[in-house]
């Protein structure tokens, strides 16, 4: 699969990586520093290269945003027409310091991207997991108990295209369905960020969802 990549920071840049290393075709794109992006995808290794977010989305079969809120209308602009491109999103709608949502409770950030680029078809995943545990779930990808990984999407390719990029990874995919569910994802991604950032045990930090079969007292 051809992956773009809009934004190379933490998430970009491990999810990116992890792409590349399972054999898809990745392009690294939007970052101030031309030789990070550089360094980046030598790192990558697999054939994974650098380029513009119009190089990025040109030939892709998908894109990973994953760039700060504030930043979604520029990288959009600069990768040009997204028409008919599955475009995964883990850019959460956060204010300018990252202390609050300015999209939440009628609405998510996942359905305003959508309404910006009404010709892609828009799944919410990756932004419900810290990107410091990516390596470490990627390591443990052939354990028979993987994390959970939500996502939620109106196009049924589109969401199939994320499931896999999700066992890729190596969580268990866990469809939330349609995209107006991310007005719940994203603010459970507040709650996996105060865990990871305030809490007392660490950033690398996953969940797992199980159904138990209910039993009569």
């Amino acid at each position: 699969m051809r992956i773009g990549i809009l934004g190379s920071g933490l998430m970009g840049a491990k999810l990116g990586t992890i792409f590349a290393r399972v054999g898809h075709h990745v392009v690294f794109s939007y970052s101030h520093d031309q030789r990070k992006l550089d360094r980046l995808a030598q790192s990558a290794g697999h054939g994974a290269r650098s380029g513009t977010p119009a190089e990025a989305a040109e030939s892709a079969d998908a894109l990973l945003l994953a760039v700060h809120w504030s930043r979604v209308s520029d990288v959009l602009e600069k990768a040009g027409d997204v028409s008919g491109k599955v475009i995964v999103s883990c850019s959460l709608p956060m204010n300018a310091d990252d202390t609050t949502l300015v999209v939440a409770h009628t609405s998510s950030g996942s359905e305003t991207l959508a309404k910006k680029v009404p010709k892609a078809r828009v799944v919410s995943a990756f932004s419900t997991v810290p990107s410091e545990v990516l390596f470490t779930v990627f390591s443990g990808r052939r354990s028979r108990k993987r994390p959970s990984l939500v996502y939620c999407g109106d196009d049924a390719g589109a969401k199939k295209t994320a499931a896999r990029l999700i066992r890729d990874v190596g969580f268990e995919p866990v469809d939330a369905g349609p995209l107006r569910i991310a007005r719940y994802t994203e603010p459970f991604t507040l709650l996996m960020a105060q865990l990871a950032y305030e809490g007392t045990r660490g950033p690398a930090l996953a969940y797992r969802l199980e159904w138990r079969r209910e039993r009569k007292a």
